[in-house]
């Protein structure tokens, strides 16, 4: 036990490179915090194009949603930071993660706001036309908040999942969370900076995660009872 605490919990080694880890986790929280409302304002730009589009355009929609989906962000990331400088378009490190997590999460978050647009009964349009509200009115007053009381647990799920993932930027030396923690693990030959690293992730993430699973268990026990 006392040769694991040595290698994988040194508490030496930690006040080393606290400080390294504090850095990383700003760029960490600075990442989700710009990526995760521009992800969901992009999916729910798609969604409601898809909704209030014609035939053609929710084909089209359809077929970027599944694109998005199926290309793998890392990948994304990959092309955006290394293949965009040889058509004379150079993105910073910063700026290419982001955009690969909202080109990525667009998909994901589209989905979601497409699944419940389409839960909405026409006859809730149809009672607002007869008030005499714009669409428009319609669509921001009536539709959208049971769209997004009906569809708060997954998006509340895939907003975890894009946190997560704010660990690629390490492939274009960002120094986020997981960089900082290896380039620490380098400083001291000791792999504590990942255990930090790793418990930092739980700290921040459990609270989210148990709230998230709470909502789903009540989503699943709502529709049983319908």
């Amino acid at each position: 036990m006392d040769l694991f605490i040595q290698n994988f919990a040194s508490f030496q080694s930690f006040l080393l490179i606290y400080p390294l880890l504090l850095q990383g986790l700003e760029v960490t929280v600075l990442l989700a915090l710009v990526s995760l409302p521009l992800s969901v304002l992009s999916g729910l730009g798609v969604a409601m194009i898809y909704s209030f589009g014609g035939p053609l355009a929710q084909r089209l929609v359809v077929m970027f949603i599944d694109l998005l989906r199926s290309f793998p962000v890392l990948v994304l990331l990959i092309l955006i930071f290394y293949s965009l400088p040889f058509f004379g378009l150079t993105l910073g490190n910063f700026t290419a993660v982001v955009v690969a997590l909202i080109i990525n999460n667009t998909g994901y978050f589209g989905e979601i706001f497409r699944a419940g647009l389409q839960s909405i009964p026409k006859g809730q349009h149809e009672a607002a036309a007869a008030l005499g509200l714009h669409r428009f009115h319609t669509i921001m007053l009536v539709i959208l908040p049971q769209v997004l009381r009906k569809v708060l647990a997954p998006l509340a799920s895939n907003s975890l999942e894009l946190v997560k993932t704010t660990s690629i930027a390490s492939m274009v030396a960002l120094p986020e969370l997981l960089r900082s923690a290896r380039v620490a693990q380098e400083q001291t030959y000791n792999p504590t900076p990942l255990t930090a690293a790793a418990v930092i992730f739980f700290v921040m993430l459990w609270p989210f995660s148990h709230w998230v699973s709470r909502m789903e268990r009540r989503a699943i026990i709502g529709s049983n009872r319908r």
